[in-house]
Formats: C-alpha cells, sequence, structure tokens
C-alpha cells in the first residue's frame, strides 16, 4: 500500500520506521528442512500447510506426469522465500496468484521467491505447473515412484510426495486433499480417501479422490493402472475399497484376495481395541510391482505381492490396518518416535494372533525376549530413539512389540486396555510424541514409568527380565 507524503520531513524522519509493518521488517527465508534430526533437509519452515489441491494427467505408456498443484498454507513468519520439497520439472509457480520466481536447490528443495513479501498469519496459496517422468528421478540414490507394466505407483516412507507433488513433506505438517488425475481410458487412478467422480471425456477419465482428514505426505499415494476393484462395507458402515492387479500370478491374487478382502472384519477387530476407526473410507490395492514392503497409506493401504506369494497373510493386513489409528491419524512429531508407529502396529499383529488362535499377545513377547540373546545384536537396537539407519530395524517392530506387552504387564490390564484408546482420541488427526504417550500411560496408571521406558526404549541392552502377565491378566478389548 503506497502512503502519499504530506508531512514534513521531520515528521517523516519521526515516523519512518512505522510505515514499515513489523512483520515485514522481520521477514526473512523459511528453513530448508522442518527441523528433524534424522533427515535435516525434509519438510520446510516458515509456513502451515492446510490443503493440497492436485490436478494431474498421466500417460503410463510414457509414464509421463504433468499437471498443477495448489498448496493451500499459513505463514508462521514473514517469508521473503520458502522451499517446497519437489523432484520434477517446473514451470510455473505463482503466489496468491502472482507469478514467482523459483529454483531447484539441493536434493529436493524448490524455492520460491515471491513478488513480495508475505506477513506472518497470511494466507499462502502455491500454485506449482510441473511434468517429468518419475521413474527416471532419483534423490538420494533411489526412487520412491515404482513402474508398473501398465502405470505406476507412489508409495514409499519416510518420502514419496517428491515424485508426484510439491509439498512440506513431513509428518509434523499434516494437509486434506483433493487429487484429480486425468489417465487414458480404460485405465483407473487410486489414491486415498473417498473417490467422489468419475468422468470420461476425450479419450481421458478423470478419477477425482478426495480425504479429508488431516494426512501426512508419505501417507498420500497413487496408483494408475488396471485394476479389478471391490466394494464392501465395515460392520458399522465404513466403505471399503481394494483393488488388485490382473496381471498377478493366480495363486499369488487369490492369497491377496483372501488377506485384503477380510480389511472390514480386521478394522471392527481393531476398533474394540483401538476406538472407533478414524476415517471415512478403508481399504489397500495390490499392485504388479516388485518391492517388498507394504506401506500404511492413509485409508488405502498399499501391499507387495510379496506377502501373499506362499499363501494368504492377514498378519499384515492387521499391521497396516493398526497403522491407521497408530502412525496415521495420530502421527509421529519426528522420525525419532518410529514407535509410535510401527511397535504399536506390530503388536496389533499379536492381537489379531490371538484372534486367530494362534498365540496370545503374552506368549508371542516371551518367544521374541527369549529367542535373542543378551549378546545379540538386536537389543542395540533402541525403539525409543534407533537412529536414521535403523529407524526400520527389525528391533523397532518387535523389540517395540515386546515393550508394549511389558508395559502392558507393568501397568495392568485396565490400564493398559484404557491407554490403547486413550491415545488416539486424544490426538486424533495431530500427531504425539513418546514423551507424551509416557505422560499419558503415567496418568491412566498412576505410577511412575520413567524407569520402564528408560530400560524398554532407551537403553542399548537386553532387559534383564521380562515383566510376567498379571494373574488376572485378560485379553478381551473392552
Amino acid at each position: 500500500m503506497r502512503f502519499r507524503l504530506i508531512a514534513s520531513t521531520a515528521v517523516a524522519t519521526a515516523f519512518g520506521l512505522l510505515a514499515i509493518p513489523a512483520s515485514a521488517a522481520s521477514a526473512g527465508p523459511g528453513a530448508p528442512g522442518i527441523g528433524d534430526p534424522y533427515y535435516p533437509t525434509y519438510g520446510n519452515g516458515g509456513y502451515d500447510v492446510s490443503h493440497y489441491a492436485l490436478d494431474l494427467s498421466y500417460q503410463p505408456t510414457t509414464d509421463t506426469l504433468s499437471g498443477t498443484t495448489v498448496v493451500t498454507a499459513t505463514a508462521t513468519q514473514g517469508l521473503t522465500s520458502f522451499d517446497l520439497d519437489f523432484a520434477l520439472d517446473v514451470s510455473k509457480v505463482t503466489v496468491n496468484g502472482r507469478p514467482a520466481r523459483f529454483a531447484s536447490s539441493g536434493e529436493q528443495e524448490l524455492v520460491v521467491t515471491p513478488d513480495r513479501t508475505i506477513a506472518k498469519g497470511h494466507r499462502l496459496t502455491v500454485a506449482v505447473t510441473y511434468s517429468g517422468v518419475p521413474s527416471k528421478v532419483q534423490r538420494y540414490g533411489f526412487t520412491s515412484w515404482m513402474r508398473t507394466p501398465d502405470g505406476g505407483v507412489a508409495a514409499n516412507e519416510p518420502e514419496s510426495a517428491w515424485w508426484w507433488f510439491p509439498s512440506n513433506d513431513h509428518p509434523a505438517d499434516k494437509a486434506t486433499y483433493d487429487v484429480n488425475v486425468r489417465v487414458p481410458k480404460g485405465d483407473q487412478a487410486i489414491s486415498n480417501g473417498v473417490l467422489v467422480s468419475q468422468h470420461t471425456s476425450g479419450g481421458w477419465t478423470g478419477f477425482h479422490w478426495v480425504e479429508d482428514k488431516p494426512q501426512a505426505t508419505y501417507l498420500a499415494t497413487l496408483a494408475v493402472g488396471h485394476f479389478d476393484i471391490t466394494h464392501s462395507r465395515t460392520g458399522t458402515g465404513v466403505p471399503v475399497v481394494n483393488a488388485y492387479s490382473p496381471d498377478l500370478d493366480p495363486a499369488t491374487a487369490a492369497n491377496a484376495k483372501a488377506s485384503v478382502e477380510r480389511t472390514g472384519e480386521i478394522v471392527d477387530f481393531l476398533s474394540g481395541y483401538f476406538g472407533p476407526y478414524p476415517f471415512d473410507s478403508a481399504g489397500g490395492y495390490v499392485p504388479d510391482v516388485t518391492a517388498g514392503f507394504a506401506l500404511e497409506t492413509q485409508t488405502r493401504v498399499f501391499y507387495s505381492p510379496k506377502f501373499f506369494t506362499k499363501g494368504p497373510d492377514t498378519s499384515v493386513v492387521a499391521h497396516e490396518l493398526a497403522h491407521q489409528w497408530y502412525g496415521d491419524s495420530v502421527s509421529l512429531e519426528r522420525w525419532s518416535d518410529i514407535w509410535l508407529n510401527e511397535g504399536f502396529a506390530g503388536y496389533a499383529e499379536w492381537l489379531w494372533a490371538e484372534h486367530e488362535h494362534t498365540g496370545t499377545p503374552q506368549e508371542l513377547a516371551q518367544q521374541v525376549y527369549d529367542a535373542h540373546p543378551a549378546d545379540d545384536a538386536f537389543w542395540t537396537v533402541k525403539p525409543g530413539d534407533p537412529g536414521a539407519a535403523n529407524q526400520f530395524d527389525d528391533a523397532v517392530y518387535d523389540r517395540g512389540a515386546v515393550a508394549i506387552q511389558a508395559l502392558r504387564d507393568t501397568i495392568g490390564d485396565t490400564a493398559f486396555l484404557k491407554l490403547l484408546k486413550a491415545w488416539p482420541t486424544q490426538h486424533r488427526y495431530g500427531n504425539g510424541t513418546i514423551a507424551e504417550f509416557e505422560s499419558l500411560a503415567e496418568h491412566l496408571s498412576g505410577k511412575d514409568l520413567s524407569a520402564f521406558f528408560t530400560t524398554w526404549l532407551y537403553t542399548a541392552a537386553k532387559p534383564a527380565v521380562f515383566p510376567a502377565a498379571p494373574a488376572a491378566s485378560r485379553s478381551a478389548a473392552n
């Protein structure tokens, strides 16, 4: 805003500084990282995203992805520039409708310089137009875009967004999503949430998926190709959408369907322990990929076919669905808190095993504890802070689950079962830390658990004693 100079020089001098808004005077570049010690360049500072709107086209024959993503955010500081995490080729950026300068930096930083400073607290609407072949883009030596015979899949942890949309790529900044994807007629596009529309015109079909609950960027997924799609509902009426590549080996496909089609049943089972399912849809998909992992992509779990080559596997389904509460609805605040995700998903496998009469959590935890002698490297990984190199180590999953059973034995079933529901209820659609979880466990149990958590989560040694199950222990959820 311009002001006419109507005062004397003396008056202008006296009030000159007041003509500059304080937010502009203190403005500067947003940080190129959100502050996670495991991944210093991941995420960005200076703004908080509320919504992503993706409008994309994908050609499976060439693996070409193009379109525009609009990021809606609020500036948390005065911004002269800011970063987005992105790896494809950018042709245009606007900020609040005005052209902005942009440049690539480092492995995945897109540095955006608006034509005017963004004041703290002001709305930020950033439109990025881009294109590229995501499977050919490697960052830190890998790609998170998996090419399939008939398309492609975006799924990975702790990062996958860079390959298909610009973002503040860290779980600490969650947002809602609109994903519009156009694909050649006859192909399908699968993403998170609810499919709100599908329309074919001019040889292309558009799919519009909406996830209206906050979602971490690594939990956003996209799969394009041909799929056999099934529809069902949980016992409480939540829609379940599952999809399977028709190119899967027939035996693998049968095993996958025998497992993933139990999604509604498993959601209902886990709800008895964790509380009401937190989202408006559920399901999963099994594409024709060679990857060896599954991922808790929000509402639409990614499963590698490798889980189903030897027979049905409902354990992995229980694991990934447990993440919908522990990891998706309640996300970690920093990656060192990974135990809050993987320990509880691993423990859910044991709850499901008990339901299927293949072992109780107490028995399975004792087996893991006994299987690893004190000098086993298994015990050198600290589930509460494993380090980036060991973030997905078996010990985070298995020792992490043993720690949860040890906690159950320590505080008793009544407090433990309350805790399982209280955590995803109190932090629903937000984030949490292990310290906050410990505080809640102490509040519900009335016990000082600092020594317990130090021993089981933060000590690089085998705990000397595994707690015995209370005599009156019970396993049914309240």
